[in-house]
């Protein structure tokens, strides 16, 4: 089967999750015997800038093993510039469509978001050729960005949310991460008043990578490293953004600055990052420092006692923090500042894999901080059954499958016929 692929990141730009996932997904899908072409940007998320060694050409295109790699000038902001953002989001739209309708005919278009707006680029291309179209959210906006109060003009928020119900009407399937974005979906698929049961709406978890993952030794190089001995390490790694709640960390730190047993780490980068960096600089103990690169991440989480998830209130049911499923894999306990109910919520509880406690407490947070880290071999046991937990969950191979599935279901093909 042929596949065109639309999204915002892929190999080399693997500091985005989604770069990650996505180059993943595509070779799995290529040892499945498909062939896949991508359509994604030049590589700019690690300095937020077209990287050094690709700028120069707008467009540039080469041959793979599994079909093809069209990157384009993604037309890089700040994220804290809505306008300006949806402007770089529309040229880069514009530019991803004309890449992929200069490739030959696909059997199924699949378009990522975010960015929503290349859905607008997937649909206008599975159009042209005829051929399904499939919606991946791995995010949903403008859910998030209300949220944070990001977008609070109530004009624009409803224009919004019309593109987004638009965009949910052309799709032939749209998969998502969580029950709780499948609700979500689901509701603003169904009529007002009707209880959303939308069969187009699939579930498909993102997948974790249990080989390049796995349980180590606390005292690894990056320990060693920062210097933090034996120390109880209790880590926040990932994207620094303005939907995780890093307040609770600074007042956690602020109230155990005198403890020298334990240090607070921020490992990533993000929108949130320059404020993060000015509060811990006043903390002694507290470390803040760069994502690492991808054949150190299983060091990074190993060094940590205990792992931080901290979505803002409200959030569980557009977003699933993907960095649950690599901390899992790393054998390591959780904390999580997340809404009661929510898929990590209930993750965390059926793995016995630590605590869940309402967003946004800096009370409920320190209390349960406390009662984790009072017990190490209770920390330790909790790593153990998060490991063992996970071994269940989604490998490549198998998240290849179910979209294969999904596929093969909407083209009508079966097995076989690639």
């Amino acid at each position: 089967m042929k596949l065109l692929l639309l999204c915002p990141h892929f190999e080399p730009d693997l500091h985005a999750a989604t770069g990650e996932v996505m180059t993943q997904l595509v070779k799995a899908l290529a040892d499945r015997g498909h062939r896949v072409d991508v359509v994604t940007s030049l590589p700019w998320y690690h300095q937020h800038d077209v990287e050094e060694a690709w700028r120069g050409r707008p467009w540039r295109r080469e041959a793979t093993d599994f079909g093809s790699v069209t990157r384009v000038w993604p037309f890089p902001t700040d994220k804290t510039n809505i306008p300006a953002r949806a402007v770089g989001f529309g040229g880069f739209t514009s530019l991803v469509a004309g890449a992929a309708l200069t490739l030959e005919r696909p059997d199924v278009v699949i378009a990522m978001s975010p960015p929503i707006f290349l859905a607008d680029a997937g649909w206008l291309v599975a159009k042209r050729w005829r051929v399904p179209f499939v919606f991946n959210v791995q995010d949903i906006f403008p859910d998030v960005a209300v949220e944070l109060g990001a977008l609070s003009n109530e004009r624009v928020i409803e224009l919004a949310r019309r593109h987004e119900r638009s965009v949910y009407r052309r799709a032939d399937a749209i998969t998502v991460l969580s029950e709780d974005q499948a609700a979500n979906v689901r509701a603003k698929c169904s009529p007002p008043g009707s209880i959303g049961s939308d069969d187009r709406v699939r579930i498909i978890h993102n997948f974790v990578d249990l080989q390049r993952i796995v349980p180590v030794d606390r005292a690894t190089a990056y320990r060693r490293r920062h210097g933090l001995g034996d120390k109880t390490v209790v880590m926040y790694s990932g994207n620094v953004g303005l939907s995780q709640s890093f307040d609770l960390v600074r007042q956690a730190a602020t109230a155990w600055r005198d403890r020298a047993d334990i240090h607070f780490v921020v490992n990533g980068e993000g929108a949130a990052r320059r404020d993060v960096d000015q509060w811990a600089a006043h903390l002694p103990n507290v470390l803040v420092t760069d994502f690492a690169p991808r054949d150190e991440v299983g060091d990074v989480l190993g060094a940590a006692d205990l792992h931080l998830i901290l979505l803002k209130e409200g959030l569980s049911r557009s977003s699933t923090p993907s960095k649950l499923y690599g901390v899992l894999a790393a054998g390591r306990p959780l904390l999580a500042s997340i809404d009661s109910g929510s898929e990590v919520d209930n993750i965390i509880a059926r793995a016995g894999a630590g605590l869940a406690v309402a967003p946004d407490s800096p009370a409920l947070f320190l209390e349960a901080l406390e009662k984790l880290i009072v017990d190490p071999h209770e920390l330790r046991a909790m790593g153990e059954r998060a490991r063992t937990f996970v071994e269940t969950w989604l490998t490549p191979s198998a998240q290849a499958e179910a979209y294969e599935k999904l596929f093969f279901e909407l083209t009508g093909q079966k097995a076989g016929r690639n």
